[in-house]
């Protein structure tokens, strides 16, 4: 892979791990978008009716073949829920992009695992929590935002059907992760408490049905019944806020989504309801899978973070952890479920965060975060610092006192950004990168008077384990290899490769290279086709 080319770009379209009970909808809906590349099916009887069925695709007989054929981009994983996270670690370790089926993965670390790995190879990873891709729950969303139902009291939901009953997994995470992802998301934020009662009644170790009871801070409370014991299917999601109540019931070939202006009044101090009709909600056509997919490949192509990324499924996976663990225990409270939407410490009492902190993480006094940023595992900002909004800091990532970074920087794991060093908006830090800021340190001699300043200009890019040492300035969309050592200015656009660093050409805005010609002075991008004009010692866009 040529320096800039994203696996992607050489191997357009998808491969479907899995092509058996719900495997074989995704092959027939990215088949449908001209998007299939190919099919991993073990079975051989059911590989050969794929392979008369879509002779345009390349059919894999096993997991480790596709990862061989170095000719995939992109995966779909369907696949029994135990596989999951193993597959796509696999994936992700090859430079996949993964739509891996929920769950995630079936443990809470390993899926903060999985997540940290594809930030880490700036992969792609979507987790196919399907509503959110189905127009009513898209729809309920917005009336939720919009406040149409008022302040939000209760959400409940049942699962129910006779149907396929798993092995693998308890109907927990069998049935339940859907509805759990549609909560959190309504609600934006996570339990602090979650409660699960359940049954085995065809295996004594495998629950067939279970009531799991969500509580938050914000006073809503919620509870999911799941059960593959019985007699029709049902999928229903009710939301009751105080102005309005809305029904989203899945099973109804029309008017899906129904609201009902109920209102409740009090008479001789005795609450009494007045009903009203319920008033249907018009919706958007169309498949949900095919535009989960849709959304898949479009993530795919323009490295957009996914509606249902890691760190959804994360979030739902911890909220599936407490609820297995009070199982295990007979139904007892489990408190403070950290998700995604968990910015704030669950004491009601103190105001909630626009941004996330690990609680392994410190944030010292007098720090300035901007809203939605993230703070993972092991990190340290130090006084002083300023962080704006939408970053990423990974694990054990030290900021030092008065650090200024910018908006939608992303610091991967194992970076300290130290006390001379600026990031302007959009500056990527590979793992394990080094900065500097004294040119002759001794430990006997103290010399943080003589700092230097590093200045990292917009949207540069640094590969894992470069160094940069200090007094330099990064260009503007630069691009520094992994490995590399920079001890001289970096122009904007370069890339730069080798100890110490040279420049072998030129990137693109966009993470590309330019191709000049070798008697001309203007290039193009190989990606975007953005034009580009060489200048004494350096290009910039036409």
């Amino acid at each position: 892979m040529t320096p800039g080319e994203t696996r992607s770009e050489r191997a357009p379209g998808v491969t479907v791990v899995g092509a058996g009970y719900w495997g074989k909808n995704l092959v027939r809906n990215f088949d449908g978008l001209g998007a299939l590349r190919g099919v991993c099916e073990e079975d051989p009887e059911r590989r050969s009716e794929f392979a008369g069925k879509y002779p345009d695709a390349t059919m894999y007989a096993s997991f480790d073949e596709v990862l061989a054929s170095g000719d995939v981009g992109a995966v779909s994983i369907a696949t029994p829920a135990e596989t999951h996270g193993p597959l796509v670690r696999r994936a992700l370790e090859a430079d996949l992009d993964v739509l891996v089926e929920k769950p995630l993965c079936l443990s809470v670390t390993e899926g903060e695992e999985l997540v940290a790995l594809a930030e880490k190879r700036g992969r792609i990873l979507m987790v196919g929590h399907l509503l959110w891709y189905h127009p009513a729950v898209l729809r309920l969303r917005e009336l939720v935002e919009s406040g149409d139902l008022g302040r939000i009291e209760y959400i409940y939901s049942n699962r129910l059907n006779l149907g396929k009953i798993r092995r693998e997994e308890n109907i927990l995470w069998s049935f339940a992760p859907h509805d759990i992802s549609v909560i959190l998301g309504l609600l934006d934020e996570a339990p602090t408490d979650v409660s699960a009662h359940g049954a085995a009644y065809l295996h004594e170790r495998i629950a067939d049905v279970t009531v799991s009871h969500l509580a938050f801070a914000s006073g809503v409370r919620s509870h999911i019944f799941v059960s593959w014991l019985h007699p029709f299917k049902e999928q229903k999601l009710v939301v009751v806020g105080d102005r309005k109540m809305a029904v989203f019931n899945d099973v109804l070939p029309d008017d899906k989504l129904v609201l009902y202006p109920h209102n409740i009044v009090w008479k001789n101090h005795v609450p009494v309801a007045e009903k009203a009709e319920g008033e249907p909600v018009a919706l958007e056509g169309g498949e949900p899978l095919r535009a989960e997919c849709e959304h898949f490949l479009h993530c795919v192509d323009t490295r957009q973070t996914p509606r249902t990324d890691g760190q959804e499924g994360l979030g739902v996976l911890r909220v599936l952890d407490a609820c297995e663990r009070s199982l295990r225990e007979g139904a007892a409270a489990v408190g403070a479920v950290a998700g995604r939407a968990a910015t704030a410490p669950a004491d009601p009492e103190r105001p909630e965060l626009p941004y996330f902190v690990h609680q392994t993480s410190i944030v010292d006094e007098d720090v300035e975060i901007g809203e939605g940023t993230k703070i993972w595992h092991f990190s340290h900002v130090q006084k002083g610092a300023r962080i704006g909004e939408g970053c990423s800091l990974g694990q054990n990532v030290v900021v030092g006192p008065g650090v200024h970074i910018g908006n939608g920087v992303k610091i991967q794991n194992n970076v300290s950004v130290y006390a001379g060093v600026t990031l302007e908006d959009n500056v990527f830090c590979g793992p394990s990168m080094v900065f500097t800021n004294v040119i002759n340190p001794r430990s006997e001699i103290r010399r943080m008077d003589e700092l230097l300043d590093t200045p990292i200009r917009q949207g540069a890019s640094m590969g894992a384990n470069c160094t940069i040492v200090c007094g330099h300035e990064v260009g503007r969309y630069a691009f520094v290899g992994a490995g590399a050592v920079v001890t001289r200015d970096v122009p904007e656009y370069a890339l730069v490769v080798g100890n110490p660093g040279r420049i072998i050409g030129w990137m693109c805005r966009c993470g590309n290279r330019i191709d000049f010609p070798e008697d001309g002075d203007v290039g193009r991008c190989r990606a975007c086709d953005l034009e580009y004009q060489k200048t004494d010692g350096g290009v910039k866009p036409t």
